[in-house]
């Protein structure tokens, strides 16, 4: 059996395969000839101190010690060709992952998409980008792959309690990925990388026998008796079959509103609200690393900060090193904002969504919507957001410094965000306590980490598109919806789920719940 061992080393030894070898050689006492192996199990870096480190942690093998390679390989799906089907709505981690699921458990998947494939969805990005144009259908949140595929891959999760993550972080090498995003404390794949593997997927599925159907909108779900029937799509068709995973993400408003006019039952949810904010990475390297260059042993340095103001938590959310920052409105007469990294993180700036908790209670002026309260208040800040930018892809924009003293910005300079700025004093964009609660907030963050609050950096409105609005109830052990027998919420946009990982787990619980309920497992 080899030897695991948890070691803490320079950037030089851990980057250079002799100099680690000895430093293990010492610290293990094995004479450096006898060792045969080193494998790297865990990475992650400590930058806690002036002197940085990086943990990790290696299995050690000795002459003589069975060595074999970790291969990951795909599970072996068999034909559902003729198999009962199952409607997927929805082709982002959690539709894609069900229906892999699905089809492992010999269930034929019919996965429903309103947005195009991976590489039709270029030219709508290229669109809003370049001419300002929001295609309601094929954007940065709608299509393969969902929102993931095209803002960032990143595969970091909390929810270590709600899966098996190690299983999709190994289906995701099996299809591609590199291996160390098996390693890494902060695993991410990178939008340049993630539509091949997207597009892989998708061609395991259909080989195996389930469809997949690009740029079909849902515009019924069918149900007799609170049984799912089928759906209805904007062509007209009809597909019928009774199991339903809706897995349409967090922004699938008409989906909600489709829901509410049929009376299925869902509710009003909270989520975070704010900007998102650019920093040169070279400054958040400084800050991070506690260094006046960081050279090519580290990564671009990424943050994470959260604090207690006026009694709500202000957070990073979604940071992005080395990357950008997208248009990410998903309708005309809207602005929104995310942002995403390439695989090698190389760009010159840095962003991070900087949100607030939001209460049900601050939706009241938005009561007579109902459940849809949440999304309505949402939505009236991105419209404001739009007209405030000159009625375009434009977003809002100020200098950190001059929007905690509230002062409008004299200029704004050229950001990563495409489209462009327009210097707007950013309170007009928010509720007056959220901007209270954002000036105090980036105060605090400036004492925490001593250079964050500068006028190099530019903020950015709204980051908005944090989690959904609406929550789509089910039970906690069938996770079927509580009123319509069949039909399976999942995901982001049902409430259940906050990224790739989690959402990619909750697609593949469905699709086993559906195998229990029909005695496939």
């Amino acid at each position: 059996m080899p030897q695991e061992l948890l070691i803490q080393v320079t950037p030089e030894i851990a980057s250079n395969d002799s100099l680690l070898k000895d430093f293990i050689s010492k610290k293990s006492h094995i004479p450096f000839a006898e060792l045969q192996h080193i494998v790297i199990l865990k990475r992650s870096i400590d930058a806690r101190q002036k002197a940085i480190k990086i943990n990790l942690k290696v299995a050690v093998y000795t002459k003589g010690e069975l060595f074999q390679e970790n291969k990951i390989e795909l599970p072996d799906y068999p034909s559902v060709v003729n198999a009962q089907e199952v409607i997927v709505v929805g082709a982002g981690p959690a539709g894609l992952f069900a229906a892999l699921q699905l089809v492992e458990l010999g269930l034929k998947p019919i996965v429903v998409e309103r947005g195009k494939d991976v590489k039709g969805r270029r030219r709508d990005l290229k669109a809003i980008n370049r001419d300002h144009i929001v295609n309601e259908d094929s954007n940065y949140c709608f299509g393969e792959g969902g929102a993931g595929t095209y803002s960032d891959g990143k595969l970091y999760t909390r929810s270590k309690k709600r899966g098996d993550v190690t299983r999709i972080l190994e289906l995701l090498v099996a299809f591609g990925a590199t291996p160390d995003i098996l390693v890494e404390a902060h695993p991410h794949i990178g939008t340049n990388k993630l539509p091949q593997i997207i597009q892989d997927i998708r061609e395991k599925i259909i080989a195996c026998g389930g469809k997949v159907l690009f740029e079909t909108r849902v515009t019924d779900i069918l149900t007799k008796n609170n049984e799912i029937e089928g759906i209805v799509t904007q062509a007209g068709e009809t597909i019928l079959a009774n199991k339903l995973i809706l897995a349409t993400g967090h922004s699938a408003r008409d989906v909600f509103e489709l829901l509410d006019r049929k009376k299925i039952f869902i509710e009003a949810k909270a989520f975070a609200l704010g900007v998102r904010a650019e920093h040169p990475q070279s400054l958040i390297d400084q800050i991070q690393y506690n260094c006046d260059f960081r050279g090519e042993l580290l990564p671009p340095a990424p943050y994470s900060i959260v604090k207690q103001v006026g009694g709500r938590g202000m957070y990073s959310f979604c940071m992005c090193p080395g990357g950008v920052i997208a248009p990410c409105a998903t309708s005309p007469g809207e602005v929104v904002t995310n942002g995403w990294s390439p695989s090698k993180r190389d760009q010159a700036t840095a962003n991070s969504g900087i949100v607030i908790e939001l209460k049900l209670e601050d939706f009241k002026p938005f009561e007579k919507f109902g459940a849809l309260a949440g999304m309505e208040f949402q939505k009236s800040i991105e419209q404001k957001a739009w007209h405030l930018a000159g009625e375009s892809q434009k977003v809002p924009a100020q200098r950190m410094i001059d929007f905690v003293q509230n002062k409008v910005s004299s200029e704004i300079p050229k950001t990563s965000y495409v489209p462009g700025t327009t210097s707007v004093e950013m309170g007009q964009v928010f509720p007056g306590f959220l901007s209270q609660i954002l000036r105090e907030g980036f105060s605090e963050f400036g004492k925490s980490m001593k250079g964050y609050l500068t006028n190099e950096a530019i903020l950015h409105a709204p980051e908005s598109r944090t989690s959904s609005p609406v929550r789509i109830p089910r039970d906690g052990l069938t996770l079927e919806h509580l009123q319509i027998k069949g039909l399976y919420p999942c995901g982001e946009g049902a409430g259940y789920a906050g990224g790739i990982i989690s959402a990619a787990i909750d697609g593949e619980k469905c699709a086993l719940m559906i195998a229990k309920s029909l005695n496939k497992q």
